[in-house]
């Protein structure tokens, strides 16, 4: 699985981005955030990505904070939302909102994004809720993940290791708080893998 690109931007569109690695051309589906935060063609980008892989596709998402890879693996997650509309919803909410609306139950706040109706709204937010739970929102709505830094590269750690998004977040949360802000990526990996264990 590739976990993220580091490399030129060669090209941008509406909806996707085009990333030159050492000559290899990455097409990348991203959301409007992602794509409006990467800067101009022929910088510098480093995206955090995810793929797809479909009997009639392979599709590599990219995401400009693991945090919103989170929200997009969460998202995929629920029965009848698939990659574009996930990259709907978070091009019309970022990781706080989201996190409000999961926690809130606000339905109405989701089905803001384009191609999500009333009904897939209420699925989202019911099945997004039981499992982000409320040790993975924290004061303000949001998950660790969405501050990126540190607690962010943690989270997505661990995730790619296989634990659920609930039991990441919460891993990650109490090591960061035992360690605080000053903690380097290895110690929290460290201390939120015997905490997962326990």
């Amino acid at each position: 699985m590739i976990a993220r690109l580091s490399g030129i931007l060669a090209e941008a569109g509406v909806d996707h981005a085009v990333l030159d690695v050492n000559g290899v051309g990455y097409l990348v589906q991203a959301s409007a955030r992602t794509l409006g935060a990467i800067g101009p063609v022929g910088g510098a980008v480093m995206l955090f990505t995810e793929m797809q892989v479909r009997e009639d596709a392979i599709t590599l998402y990219a995401f400009g904070s693991a945090g919103e890879r989170d929200w997009f693996r969460l998202l995929t997650g629920v029965q009848g939302v698939g990659g574009r509309v996930a990259l709907a919803i978070l091009s019309a909410l970022d990781a706080d909102e989201l996190g409000r609306a999961v926690a809130g139950g606000d339905k109405a706040m989701v089905a803001r994004a384009n191609g999500v109706g009333p009904k897939l709204a209420m699925r989202i937010v019911n099945e997004l809720k039981d499992k982000v739970g409320a040790v993975a929102i924290g004061p303000a709505g949001t998950m660790p993940a969405a501050a990126g830094g540190a607690a962010g590269d943690a989270l997505s750690a661990l995730a790619n290791l296989g634990f659920r998004p609930a039991e990441a977040n919460a891993a990650v949360a109490a090591a960061a708080d035992e360690l605080g802000d000053a903690a380097t990526l290895d110690a929290l990996v460290r201390l939120a893998l015997r905490k997962a264990a326990k």
